[in-house]
């Protein structure tokens, strides 16, 4: 295989492992967050 075809499959392989793991992180500490504002503050869990 080409190795500039092989570069370009690590780059986006890693681009999206990344991402996903981004998401898979940041989604439930926005819940937490949003869960601990509601008792310590009394905000709403859509603010």
């Amino acid at each position: 295989m080409n190795i500039g075809l092989i570069l370009l499959m690590i780059i986006g392989g890693s681009v999206g492992v990344f991402s996903s793991l981004f998401i898979l992180v940041s989604l439930p500490i926005t819940i937490i967050q949003k869960i601990y504002r509601k008792i310590r503050y009394g905000y709403a869990l859509t603010d």
